[in-house]
């Protein structure tokens, strides 16, 4: 390997009022665990041997939850990363739990967000968490109460910063309003777009977006197009995809996941992929002409 650590490739991101830098190109570890999230891995010796990988690689930057499996990979980072490294952030997720068949309940009172937290910093064996992510549902539901509750555990010092998952502009500025917000994790890739112009109001204030299914997720993204520019530019489309992504805007950071060593290298790859304005032009246009099965 010529470049020891290749996710350093795309550039360094700091977290708005914080010291927290990371490379932009992070690791999700929700594949870790088993089928649809639940239960162990099929192999978890390769589980830990990818998450070791990471941070070979030069990833600085891991999304976590307890829900995921429930607590698999956390236990797994654990086992795989514990002491961690000075440079890694780890960021977790809260706001739902899963029953034992495997069914997300979401759940967002104060005593539960809570306990949330702190079975986050028990598994991954932390004093606090450096970042916590608020998950919420649907437009629908209300930011004041769970936020008060962030900004609580917040000023306890059970976590140092404050993020955002699956918000819609008007729930982030209400979130935002009672605690600062440092990222916000929705759902965003080539050909879901609905947040582009939330990107470009949290860049002008120096704010992480963090897209969730930057692949698909459980629809796999499928474009023609997609695959005809992957073919010009000799890479794979998912590589493709990932690089747009970075060249979207620079507040963008990549948490793509996989449970494959293989899998990671391909996906860190993007780090380095140069895109030139005929294909950022064509790839943009993808979000009109796509269908995603």
């Amino acid at each position: 390997m010529t470049n020891q650590y290749p996710a350093a490739a795309a550039g360094r991101f700091t977290f708005p009022g914080t010291s927290i830098s990371v490379n932009r190109m992070g690791y999700g570890a929700m594949q870790l665990a088993g089928p649809h999230v639940f239960g162990p891995p099929k192999d978890a010796d390769e589980a830990r041997a990818v998450l070791k990988e990471a941070i070979e690689l030069g990833i600085d930057h891991i999304d976590t939850s307890d829900f995921y499996g429930p607590h698999v990979t956390n236990e797994l980072i654990h086992e795989a990363l514990h002491p961690y490294p000075d440079t890694l952030t780890l960021v977790t997720k809260i706001g739902a739990w899963r029953d034992d068949k495997g069914e997300w309940i979401l759940e967002r009172s104060p005593d539960f967000l809570r306990k949330s937290v702190e079975d986050n910093l028990k598994r991954l064996g932390l004093d606090r968490m450096a970042i916590v992510n608020l998950r919420m549902s649907g437009p629908e539901d209300d930011m004041i109460e769970p936020m008060k509750a962030m900004r609580q555990m917040q000023e306890e010092g059970l976590l140092a910063h404050i993020g955002v998952s699956t918000v819609t502009r008007e729930q982030l500025a209400v979130a935002r309003d009672i605690a600062p917000v440092v990222c916000v994790q929705n759902h965003y890739n080539l050909v879901q777009r609905d947040d582009d112009r939330m990107i470009d109001e949290l860049a002008a204030d120096g704010i992480a977006y963090v897209p969730y299914f930057p692949l698909g997720g459980f629809t796999p993204l499928q474009t023609e197009e997609l695959d005809r520019i992957a073919r010009d530019l000799g890479e794979t489309p998912q590589t493709v995809a990932l690089g747009w992504l970075l060249h979207r805007s620079p507040n963008i950071l990549l948490i793509p996941g996989t449970s494959r060593r293989a899998h990671l290298r391909q996906n860190v790859a993007a780090a380095a992929l140069k895109l030139d304005a005929d294909h950022l032009s064509r790839l943009n246009a993808i979000a009109g002409l796509a269908s995603v099965s």
